[in-house]
This record gives structure tokens, sequence and C-alpha cells, in this order.
């Protein structure tokens, strides 16, 4: 395990070539220090042992007219559809909302996107699958991904692939749901089937294969039922998301601690008394030891 770490450190990661305007010169300056071995991760886990040519990163500032064209909750998104130039575009003055928390973030989620589209040879990908390994590939699951799906279970029913897709071209609220809910699919389908799912998926769709055939071959089940294998997993422990957050349940919680507070303090005050009793003890005892005989 150690070997290979060490040898995930020394492959490289794809180079970036990176341009901004005078004012944007400070943030360039920072994003050009990232060592590029940080995305060598990536490269890997989508299956590209050699990530390719330079990635264009461009910073555009709030002026430009493509973030005139950009909804203000977007800090960034990669091009690399069929017959599109390759390039990556950031907006350092607006502020990563989820799934990124930092422009160093959306920059690997980015990039995740254009290794990606590297390792399937630009063919389609279903934009529930290619944001959900983007996320996976780009920083794991985390506490906070845990969070959004908890909501989004709570708040929301069951969506559908298709609607999953739909819903990335939406207003933030949906947006927000559509990437909490993708990369809960994404990293349930590597949990179940092993992290280079991703990868394995990618390179049959590199050797001419669709998605939908790269993903059942490589899964053994479609993606539709996949998506409901997920849903019902998750419907096993989500029904009780009613009773746990209910006013009767919240109150039971708080008598409950309430009740503890006051067991601890009794059980202090007797320990404390305990110790007053003892030490009133041993003085009396000590006194009477002192009293001269008669």
């Amino acid at each position: 395990m150690k070997k290979s770490l060490l040898l995930l450190l020394l492959l490289p990661g794809p180079p970036l070539r990176i341009s901004a305007p005078p004012e944007l010169a400070p943030v360039q300056k920072k994003l050009e220090a990232i060592d590029p071995r940080r995305f060598s991760d990536i490269a890997q886990t989508v299956g590209l042992a050699v990530p390719g040519p330079p990635i264009h990163v461009i910073l555009a500032p709030e002026t430009s007219d493509v973030a005139h064209q950009m909804d203000p909750w977007i800090a960034g998104f990669a091009s690399n559809g069929p017959g599109e130039s390759e390039m990556v575009v950031l907006f350092p003055a607006r502020t990563p909302s989820y799934p990124n928390g930092s422009l160093e973030d959306v920059l690997r989620h980015e990039v995740a996107h254009i290794l990606i589209g590297r390792a399937s040879a630009q063919r389609p990908i279903p934009r529930w699958f290619n944001e959900g390994l983007a996320m996976s590939v780009e920083r794991g699951w985390r506490l906070q991904d845990e969070g959004q799906l908890i909501y989004q279970l709570a708040v929301g029913s069951r969506t559908s692939l298709d609607t999953l897709d739909r819903m990335f071209g939406g207003e933030q609220p949906e947006v927000t749901r559509a990437y909490a809910l993708s990369g809960a699919l994404v990293h349930d389908l590597l949990q179940r089937h092993g992290a280079k799912t991703g990868a394995r998926i990618l390179s049959r769709m590199n050797d001419g294969a669709s998605f939908e055939h790269a993903f059942t071959e490589t899964v053994g089940i479609s993606p539709d039922d996949a998506e409901a294998e997920f849903w019902q997993r998750q419907y096993t422990w989500a029904a009780w998301l009613p009773t746990l957050t209910s006013t009767t349940t919240l109150w039971l919680a708080v008598t409950a601690l309430a009740l503890l507070a006051i067991v601890r303090r009794v059980m202090k005050n007797r320990a404390i008394e305990k110790k007053w009793l003892d030490e009133e003890a041993v003085e009396s005892r000590d006194e009477g030891e002192n009293v001269p005989p008669s």
C-alpha cells in the first residue's frame, strides 16, 4: 500500500496552462504554485496512466462576457464536449457553493471533468454520472455530503436519473439537490462495486461502448436498476427521518437530556456529601485521640 501511494505521488499530473487578466494575476500565481502531482490522483482514478496534453485554465473577472452569461452561484465550469476546445473557466471573485468549498476545489472538480472526458474518448455521459464521479475523484465523500444527502432525503421524494440530469439546469436549490443525489449515487456505486468501477466504465466507453452498455457490463445491472436499488437502500433508514425529526421526538430528547443532567447532579451532590461526612468522621476521630485523659 505504501509503495502504491509513493508511486502515485511520483506520477505527473495534468499540466495546467493558466491565463488571467492583470487584476487576477495574484490568483494566477497562487494556482500556478500548486504542484501538478496533486492532480495525478484524479488521472489515476479515472483510468488515465498518461493524463494527456496541458489543460487551459482561464481566470475570468466579473466584468467579462462569460461571467455575465453564467448564474452567479457558478464558480467555474469545464468545456470539453464534442467539437469544443478543452478548457476550464474559473470565476475567482465568486464564493464557491456546494459541492466545492474553495477555488482549488473548483479547479480540481473541473479538471476531473476534463480527464473524465479524455478517459471516455469524449463519448456522451449522463450528467448525474459525470458530476458524481467528478465529486468522488476530486475529493471523496465528506461529512458535508452525508449531511446534504440526509437533508435531501428528508425534504424530497425519489428522483429519477433523467430528472437529476434536468435539475442541473435549474435554479440553485435544484442544482444543489442534483449534486447531492448524484454524488451519493456514484459514491454508493463505488462502495459496492469497487473504487475502480468508474475507471472500468470509462475504459469500455473509450473502446467504443455507449455509457448504458459500459455501465451494465461493468456493474452487472442497468443504470436504472442501480438507481432503484440505491433508493431502496435509502428508504430502509430514511423512513425513520419523520419520526426522528418530529416535535415529539425532539421533546423526548430534551426531556431525556434534562433528566440525565438531574441524575448527574444528584450523584455529584451525594459524592460531595459523602466526602464531607468522611472528613467529619476523620476530624472527630482525630479530636477523640487528642483529648487528654482525665
